[in-house]
Formats: C-alpha cells, structure tokens, sequence
C-alpha cells in the first residue's frame, strides 16, 4: 500500500454515499462519511451509534461549514492509516 496520501477516494455504498475508507478497512463498518468536532477542529470522519469510529481526513478545519464545504466538493486528502 502506498504510504502517501490521495485526495479522497471513498468507497460508495449502495445508497451512494460515501463511506469511510478507514473505518470499513479497520473497523469492518460500512459508515458513511459526516463531519465531527475534536479540540483540534473539524475534520471528516465516521460515526456509529456508539460514538466516532474514525477519522478519514488528513486536514482540521477551523468551522464545520468549511468542512462539509471540502466533504461536498472533494477538497480533502484521505488518510492511508488510522
């Protein structure tokens, strides 16, 4: 697997909404992606019932609007490893 990161290439499930890469390779979820808050900022990521299961962007943004911004243009790289 190549180490360096992709803009994003999420996988599509059959409702055509992107799921998490990470979180179906890692955790065997098949979570759409969704825009979650850490100390850090926003980021792009998927969450379960029980709470985030990953995070998918390498970027933070400093607003949730300029997330879902990136997460609905394709403006982010997706993370290679959890």
């Amino acid at each position: 697997m190549n180490s360096t990161a992709s803009t994003v290439t999420a996988t599509s499930a059959p409702s055509s909404k992107p799921i998490g890469v990470l979180a179906k390779a890692y955790c065997n979820k098949h979570l759409p992606l969704t825009v979650l808050q850490s100390a850090r900022g926003f980021y792009i990521g998927t969450a379960s019932e029980d709470g985030p299961c990953s995070r998918e962007s390498v970027q933070y943004w400093p607003s949730q609007e300029a997330a879902e911004q990136a997460l609905d243009t394709g403006m982010w790289t997706q993370r290679s490893e959890p």
